[in-house]
């Protein structure tokens, strides 16, 4: 752990304090799209720890509660004496408030969406800003300002926006200037960073890899590591970087479940073994999944018995492998925030992931996570950094449980065979257009509604099947894709016509929110 520390010193480090903001990931990889190492910490945090990691400055998320409510979250206010740079982001920016002497009110009236401010001081924060359209949410605001603090900013109604104690660098804002709609909110974050933090762009793809193969080389120790690979890209980079970072004792390991797109498992093995040269086994259990899934419709049900087994089968199959302790997997931070986990412990859930909230008591591996701060687009350049082909690396996201969150209702083996053929195609239609990769991801969802049809000049009674395609940076919002007509044509009669069981296509032009990527 030594040198790790040593490193710590020559790449600058912003730490937030999560209050259980949405958006507190967002402000990390924020921060990182700067080059800037982050690291998100409980509020509970106390000052030692906080200085043990020489941090360059700190950052105090949002989040939905207010100040004054029962168990609403707080900190170590000695940080704001510490002498280190601090932004507040809404909720922090009521807490250096209320800590510094000021007043924090509920008017009830709040601030919900796009709002304009009015600038008053052009200093450093607002360095090269040209826009003043932010993105506001709260129902509290701050209605006395504390001594020694100067007004920056306001809300065209007269809300304090930005305000700052310049003599002590700490610096509050009411919007979020991580989030796109605040136009110059990179900017705004830019000037906190380096001309306030005084940071250096020096952290990248490659320090992280550097930092994880440590990590996992200090915690795995002489160690062998089972790696779980489902064929999407998060797995696909995990099993790359244990590989790096402890070789042949790791042995990573694809399991179908049957739920796998067509020629999956054999691909994956493929480019993983003879691309790269990791330590790869495929197992087929796909009947026990399956019987398992039996007669179940329930979506959050269906998750949790595909990732129980997961996790019993990886028990098994580890212990045929010979003494291996530790599991790692390609959970993402989206994969958290839907699931309700933060440093908080304050979201809500709004679907389970199967590779997220621990084990069960009765196993004995030890999790590795080294991507679960990270957001898709991030994964994507570290795999770039270990070598992976492009291929592996433009793969549209495909999820743990596989197609058993794309079979709406119950999971028969003939209902698998139907979305298989369906999505090959639908994919393959994509490549040929050239437009796989202007999309994020794209898949195909099989309705338990059967629909009237003519065919041959007979009736048809078959299964309604929907496309869906969006466009994503980070997976936590999405728009759909505005497929060309003439490519949705060709993908819809394609189907229709080669893929028995199905008679008509629908496409889904729902964007996240209100909808989720996946259906289920």
């Amino acid at each position: 752990m030594t040198n790790l520390s040593t490193k710590r010193k020559e790449i600058d480090t912003i730490l937030v304090l999560d209050f259980g903001s949405q958006y507190t990931q967002l402000i990390a990889r924020r921060v990182r799209e700067q080059n800037v190492y982050s690291e998100i910490l409980s509020p509970e945090t106390n000052l030692d720890e906080i200085l043990s990691k020489q941090p360059a400055a700190i950052i105090l998320s949002g989040g939905p509660s207010s100040i004054y409510e029962k168990n609403a979250p707080n900190f170590d206010y000695n940080i704001i004496n510490s002498g280190l740079p601090i932004l507040g982001i809404c909720y922090g920016l009521h807490l250096l408030t209320h800590y510094s002497g000021g007043q924090v009110s509920s008017t009830g009236e709040g601030e919900y969406g796009f709002a304009e401010i009015e600038i008053h001081s052009e200093g450093t924060i607002f360095h090269g800003v040209r826009s003043s359209k932010v993105w506001m949410s709260h129902g509290d605001q701050v209605t006395k300002v504390p001594d020694g603090w100067e007004v920056l900013a306001s809300s065209t109604n007269g809300v304090v926006a930005t305000m700052a104690d310049k003599k002590r660098s700490l610096l509050a804002t009411q919007f979020h200037p991580e989030v796109h709609h605040t136009l110059d909110g990179e900017k705004i974050l830019s000037n906190f960073l380096f001309m306030i933090a005084n940071c250096q762009p020096n952290w990248t793809a490659g320090n992280f890899i550097n930092e994880q193969v440590e990590k996992i080389q200090n915690f795995v120790g002489k160690g062998s590591v089972l790696t779980g690979v489902s064929g999407g890209v998060d797995s696909t980079v995990v099993a790359a970087l244990l590989h790096k970072a402890v070789g042949k004792r790791s042995h990573a390991v694809i399991i179908d479940h049957g739920l796998m797109r067509k020629n999956e498992v054999k691909e994956c093995v493929s480019a993983l073994k003879d691309g790269l040269g990791v330590n790869i086994h495929a197992f087929d259990e796909s009947t026990t999944f399956l019987s398992k899934l039996e007669g179940e419709a329930d979506p959050e049900k269906k998750r949790k018995i595909i990732g129980n087994q997961f996790i019993f089968s990886f028990d098994r199959i580890a212990k045929g492998l010979g003494d291996i302790e530790f599991l790692a997997q390609g959970t993402l931070y989206p994969d958290i925030i839907e699931s309700g986990v933060s440093k908080s412990n304050t979201a809500h859930v709004i679907k389970s992931h199967h590779n997220v909230g621990g084990l069960p008591d009765e196993m004995n591996f030890k999790l590795i996570e080294p991507l679960k701060e990270l957001f898709k687009d991030e994964v994507r350049k570290v795999g770039q950094e270990l070598g992976l082909s492009n291929s592996l690396i433009n793969r549209h996201p495909f999820p743990g449980p596989g197609l058993g969150v794309r079979i709406i209702g119950e999971i028969t083996q003939d209902r698998i065979s139907i979305l298989q053929e369906a999505d090959k195609i639908y994919m393959e239609i994509l490549y040929e257009d050239g437009i796989y990769d202007s999309i994020w991801q794209a898949f195909s969802v099989l309705i338990p509604v059967k629909t009237v049809g003519v065919m041959g000049d007979q009736r048809t009674y078959e299964n309604l099947l929907a496309i869906r395609a969006v466009t994503s940076t980070d997976g936590m919002t999405a728009d759909w894709f505005e497929m060309p007509p003439k490519t949705l044509s060709k993908i819809s009669s394609k189907i229709v016509n080669s893929v028995r069981g199905v008679n008509r296509v629908v496409y889904d032009i729902t964007s996240k929110p209100p909808g989720t990527i996946e259906w289920e």
